[in-house]
C-alpha cells in the first residue's frame, strides 16, 4: 500500500476545513458555466416551424406531426430530451437568426415518466385553396415575405398571405375577379396547382 503524499494531505485537511470541492447541489442549486450545452428550447417568437432543426439532428430527437382539421391546420414539433445529444446543431440550422432553438443552461432533467420528456411548439399552416394540401406555416411564408421585401409581389401565395395577416384583403376585388377573369391566379396555391391555373385557359377545369 503507498502512503498519500505530502500534497494529497495537505489537500484532505483543506477540504475538511474549508469543505469539499464538489458544489453543494442539491441543497445550493447549481449554476453552470454559460458555454454549458444544456436543453435546447423553442423560442415561440422566432421559430417559423421549417423543420430544419429536424433535418440536421443527428439523434433524431425532433420531430413533427402535421394536423389538418377541416380548412385549417397546424403543425406540432416535438423535441425529444430523453433522446437529444445536446449538439447544438438544430440552433445552428435555424433559418430564424438561428434563435428559433436555441440551446440553454438547463441541465436537470430527470423524469420519473420517460413519455413526459419532451417539450412542443405549434404553427399555423397554410392550406392551397384548390386541393387543401398543405403549402407551409404561415409563420414561415411570412419571414420569406420579410426577406425578399417587393419581389414577394411575383407570387400570389406569398403575397395574399401577407395581406390576409395585415387585414388588407379585399374580398370584394376577389369577387369581382371572379366573374371577369381569372380569379385562380390570385388564390394562395400549392405548386402543383399554380402550375395547373398557369397551363389552362379561363374555361378549362383546373385538376390534380
Amino acid at each position: 500500500m503507498k502512503l498519500p503524499k505530502i500534497r494529497e494531505l495537505i489537500e484532505a485537511i483543506k477540504a475538511l476545513i474549508v469543505g469539499p470541492y464538489t458544489s453543494k447541489f442539491p441543497k445550493k442549486p447549481h449554476t453552470p458555466y454559460k458555454s454549458f450545452r444544456g436543453q435546447p428550447k423553442f423560442n415561440e417568437d422566432y421559430c417559423v416551424g421549417c423543420l430544419a432543426c429536424e433535418q440536421v439532428c443527428p439523434a433524431k430527437a425532433i420531430d413533427h406531426k402535421d394536423i389538418k382539421n377541416g380548412k385549417t391546420a397546424k403543425r406540432i414539433i416535438y423535441h425529444y430530451t430523453d433522446t437529444c445529444i445536446f449538439c447544438g446543431e438544430c440552433e445552428a440550422a435555424c433559418i430564424a437568426e438561428h434563435k428559433g432553438i436555441k440551446l440553454t443552461n438547463e441541465w436537470d432533467l430527470a423524469f420519473f415518466d420517460r413519455s413526459k420528456a419532451f417539450e412542443t411548439i405549434e404553427r399555423e399552416l397554410v392550406l392551397c385553396e384548390i386541393c387543401g394540401s398543405i403549402i407551409a406555416p404561415k409563420k414561415h411564408i411570412l419571414w420569406i415575405v420579410e426577406k425578399i421585401g417587393e419581389l414577394s409581389f411575383s407570387n400570389p401565395t406569398l403575397y395574399q398571405t401577407r395581406l390576409k395577416e395585415l387585414g388588407l384583403a379585399d374580398d370584394n376585388l376577389i369577387a369581382s375577379i371572379k366573374e371577369n377573369a381569372r380569379d385562380d391566379r390570385i388564390k394562395t396555391l400549392c405548386a402543383h396547382c399554380r402550375r395547373q391555373t398557369t397551363l389552362t385557359t379561363k374555361n378549362s377545369k383546373t385538376g390534380g
